[in-house]
């Protein structure tokens, strides 16, 4: 075993976040100020030293991904199962105008795992779609003799939900894991000969 630390990375400050809007599968932009956070953060996430970067394909997390890779060097590799939830006709509305139409859908979602938006996913099947990212990466460097780092960068939602799986966690336990602050990490690390996750830092970074 040689994948000893993945580091999972939140994409800097979109406009559906200054205006409090869900994004889910919806394709949402940095803000200027979520481009700074990336490019501040940058520095800091290269002294990890990571020897894979991927992100999530769309392109709030691209964006972000591409500030890292300015400073490490590492080429990002884009993959789609490291997107936000889809939060099927809850996507690009108001958290405001969600809860007015249907009291109390919001609060049930962060509660359950199991809870689906209507025509979106549930952070069960978030997990079951995301976990087999830092699953296979495990395989590749397995046979690797030095100690590999990779770096993710995606979403708030997907983040809280792999920490939640890649600590085994049980679902009644999921929802106590926050959500990530824009252009903040955690990391899960272990030890040598050892298979099992531990969360060593989450919402790290930067005050905001």
């Amino acid at each position: 075993m040689s994948l000893r630390r993945v580091v999972l990375l939140r994409h800097g400050q979109t406009d559906y976040n200054v205006d409090g809007r869900m994004q889910g599968h919806v394709d949402s932009r940095l803000t200027a100020a979520g481009l700074a956070q990336a490019r501040e953060a940058a520095p800091e996430l290269a002294r990890f030293k990571p020897t894979r970067l991927l992100s999530s394909d769309l392109t709030r997390a691209a964006d972000t991904a591409a500030e890292v890779s300015a400073v490490t060097g590492i080429p990002v590799a884009h993959d789609a199962r490291l997107r936000e939830t889809d939060l099927g006709d809850w996507g690009g509305r108001a958290i405001v105008d969600i809860e007015r139409d249907s009291p109390g859908s919001i609060a049930a979602w962060r509660s359950d795992p199991a809870w689906r938006p209507p025509s979106g996913e549930t952070r069960i099947e978030v997990v079951a779609r995301s976990v087999p990212v830092v699953e296979e990466l495990d395989l590749e460097f397995a046979d690797d003799s030095t100690d590999v780092t990779a770096l993710l960068v995606a979403h708030s939602g997907v983040i809280a939900g792999m920490v939640s799986g890649l600590l085994a966690l049980p679902h009644s336990v999921w929802p106590s894991v926050g959500g990530m602050g824009n252009a903040r990490w955690a990391v899960l690390t272990r030890r040598p000969g050892h298979t099992m996750w531990r969360l060593t830092g989450y919402n790290m970074g930067f005050s905001q």
